[in-house]
């Protein structure tokens, strides 16, 4: 089970937005969530330490990331 409740209300709002599209980039997290990039930066940073993230480069643009979360197949909860 992955517990995100002692996660900020910025990173678990990231995790939802990621639960519905896959291989986002920071710019469509930014759009999406109506977040400033430095809130969404942090948001990453912290979803990758808690190792529910994962980051790889796009082919259509080396300079860009896609964030996906990572596939764990358990329920998450939110409290």
């Amino acid at each position: 089970m992955i517990t995100i409740g002692h996660l900020p209300p910025s990173a678990k709002l990231v995790f939802k937005v990621l639960e519905t599209s896959e291989g986002l980039t920071q710019k469509d997290i930014i759009e999406q969530t109506k977040l400033p990039p430095r809130t969404v930066r942090f948001a990453i940073k912290r979803l990758k330490s808690n190792s529910l993230l994962t980051e790889r480069l796009s082919f259509m643009d080396a300079r860009q990331s896609l964030y996906s979360l990572v596939d764990y197949s358990r329920p998450v909860v939110m409290a």
